[in-house]
């Protein structure tokens, strides 16, 4: 039914392992294969192809579903819906920023700073172009097929580079001055496609799969016995996703508590549930949470 296109490249190892983890296998015969599968009714065809073409396929309809950068929906200018951002990436949960940078030795501070004229390299050139023009800053744009960073003073007096924590940028001795983009990977639909109830359901429940998996990655489930002098002092520590879930043990005089609770905690909350009384405490991994 539906024909997707994943990215390849920096993003390629992440989002497999994301469609693997919400039960959405992706399967192709070696890891250089562009056309892969994945056994469910809902999938008729699956490629693997790099993030920069894949705005423009979806919105052409060669493609049904794909999963790019906001980046390169704004670069490519596709008309594509958005059914939302998959907060994930390469190496973190953080997006990229897309950002202008000079060298760390410039007297340009910022945008405006910039002189008629400036040479800009970059891998996003009509998004640059139309930043700049939009800060009214006249500026001879070049592509860049890489290495853009190493440009500067030779080559570049600037560059529009994309960066998760700026360390690339700052080690080549640059100095970032203004933000263009944040940009998070997004699951985008055709709009031909969307508009068909049938493929827009599906999608729809893909979507489901693939959003609950990654909430599921910031949570835990904890599962402890605690008696009923200390149960109130408990239930005051959890911060569960709704209330936790309490059951009376059967044959003693305690109850048996769980609770859904976000895992960048939990190395606080297990010592300080003990502290309170909680015995029998159990951490366990979680697979997807769908609301």
């Amino acid at each position: 039914m539906l024909r997707i296109v994943l990215p390849k490249g920096s993003l390629e190892r992440a989002t497999l392992d994301l469609f693997e983890s919400a039960d959405l296998g992706v399967v192709r015969s070696s890891e250089v294969d562009y056309r892969a599968s994945i056994d469910d009714p809902r999938v008729s065809e699956v490629r693997i192809l790099r993030p920069q073409e894949i705005p423009q396929y979806v919105a052409e309809g060669l493609f049904d579903l794909g999963i790019t950068g906001r980046d390169w929906i704004e670069e490519t200018a596709s008309d594509v819906v958005s059914l939302g951002q998959l907060r994930y990436s390469k190496a973190t949960t953080r997006p990229i920023r897309l950002v202008l940078a000079v060298a760390g030795d410039s007297s340009v501070q910022s945008v405006s700073d910039l002189p008629a004229g400036v040479r800009v390299s970059t891998e996003y050139p009509s998004l640059t172009r139309r930043y700049l023009e939009s800060q009214g800053v006249q500026a001879e744009v070049r592509l860049s097929y890489g290495a853009t960073e190493a440009k500067i003073p030779e080559v570049a007096d600037a560059v529009v580079e994309i960066t998760e924590t700026g360390r690339a940028l700052r080690a080549a001795g640059l100095r970032i001055i203004a933000t263009i983009l944040e940009s998070y990977t997004e699951l985008v639909a055709n709009r031909g496609a969307y508009e068909d109830e049938t493929k827009r359901h599906a999608m729809q429940q893909l979507q489901s799969l693939l959003d609950g998996t990654l909430i599921a990655r910031q949570r835990v489930l904890v599962k402890l016995n605690v008696t009923e002098a200390q149960l109130g002092g408990i239930i005051d520590l959890l911060p569960a996703m709704k209330s936790p879930t309490v059951s009376k043990l059967y044959g003693e005089d305690g109850f048996a508590v769980e609770a859904v609770v976000p895992k960048h905690t939990i190395n606080i909350l297990i010592p300080a549930l003990r502290d309170a009384g909680a015995t029998d405490i159990i951490e366990l991994p979680i697979a997807k949470i769908v609301p």
